[in-house]
């Protein structure tokens, strides 16, 4: 194991976000684990999780379903009862005892839903009745996705209303702020992007209107949160759930400008070189933190297969303010203190990924 000290680096530099103090500006990704215990309530093996990987700047929570029939695959947390908001508490005050700060992650799933793991079996929603052309993970197996029902026009603020009441409820467990998933092809990113988006009302048809939920849903998370606490998570270009847009320069353009105006504390983007859950050669066209740099005046974290020294160059080029590390911070409990150390990466594994239980979820070393 090499263990020599380098040079300072930049990830490992602290930093603000807003008005948090971090220690360094090394994020851990949201990384969906369905290890959630029954009624989708947090456990301590979760919190135990969170708590090993305190080291990061900020570690930002898997996705998590603001309602009930928000849910997108078995065993994921929820954060619309009191009993989650219990489990949350436990793993905040677990991260918070590390010296660690945690934002929590709002999720909806829309379309990508499956009426076997939604209530009385009910038909996803979304912003229109278009199946994603892809795959369901369900636990017996990976049936085709069913045709959504459209969101009936007075229905949409009930759902927004349930992204709002999952902010305080986040607020109420001790976290540090929220992020608003608006990427990979989940509810927000559904109303956004017009493959899924075909509505003729005031919430379809033109970006201008197709934006119309995410920019309500963040105008009510941060009415709860200040803003300088809330952070919004996008994909333009990846085609994960079966995604794309005929224009995704002009669509993510304009949300891009209007997230500036409301003056949330960062963009959370997923380079291009993450197609799906495959890395790909980047070809230099699609959206990444470069090309929102200019236009989004808050902090940017970019997110996509980084290692130490892709991470660090991203940094050192200003594209960037923070790299979010999924996979190897799963892996690395440690990561900070093993890129401080330019020590040698325990590797992931992947066949343990979306199991339950300790094994590649708490069990990876740290160093001695």
């Amino acid at each position: 194991m090499t263990t020599t000290t380098t040079t300072k680096l930049k990830l490992l530099s602290p930093a603000t976000l807003g008005k948090l103090k971090l220690d360094n500006r090394m994020i851990l990704a949201p990384l969906t684990r369905c290890r959630a215990g029954d009624g989708y309530v947090p456990q301590p093996i979760n919190a135990l999780y969170y708590a090993q990987r305190a080291s990061a700047g900020l570690i930002i929570s898997e996705a998590t379903q603001v309602s009930r029939n928000g849910i997108g695959y078995a065993n994921t947390p929820g954060i619309y009862n009191q009993e989650q908001i219990e489990g949350w508490k436990q793993i905040a005050k677990a991260v918070h005892n590390k010296g660690g700060k945690i934002f929590l992650q709002l999720w909806h799933a829309g379309r990508v839903a499956h009426p076997s793991l939604l209530e009385e079996e009910e038909i996803p929603i979304a912003p229109s009745p278009i199946a994603a052309n892809a795959l369901a993970d369900l636990p017996y197996g990976q049936p085709p996705h069913v045709t959504p029902r459209e969101l009936k026009l007075e229905e949409i603020p009930i759902v927004i209303e349930q992204f709002r009441q999952g902010a305080k409820n986040a607020l109420n467990a001790g976290f540090d702020g929220v992020e608003i998933h608006a990427g990979n092809g989940y509810l927000p990113d559904q109303f956004l992007q017009d493959n899924s988006n075909q509505r003729t009302d005031k919430y379809g048809g033109p970006v201008e209107k197709r934006s119309r939920f995410l920019l309500e849903v963040v105008r009510a998370v941060v009415e709860v949160w200040s803003k300088e606490r809330v952070g919004v998570r996008l994909s333009p270009s990846s085609n994960f759930n079966d995604m794309h847009d005929s224009n995704p320069t002009a669509t993510f353009s304009y949300v891009a400008q209007e997230l500036n105006r409301l003056g949330i504390s960062y963009l959370h983007v997923i380079e291009p070189r993450i197609r799906g859950n495959v890395t790909i050669e980047d070809d230099g066209k699609g959206l990444g933190a470069k090309f929102f740099r200019p236009i989004f005046q808050g902090a940017i974290i970019t997110a996509g297969g980084y290692n130490r020294d892709l991470g660090e160059a991203i940094l050192q080029s200003n594209d960037a303010d923070f790299v979010a590390y999924g996979r190897l911070f799963l892996a690395n409990p440690d990561l900070p203190q093993r890129f401080a150390l330019n020590a040698s990466l325990n590797k992931h594994n992947r066949n343990t990924f979306y199991t339950s239980g300790e094994e590649g979820y708490t069990d990876y070393p740290i160093l001695e």
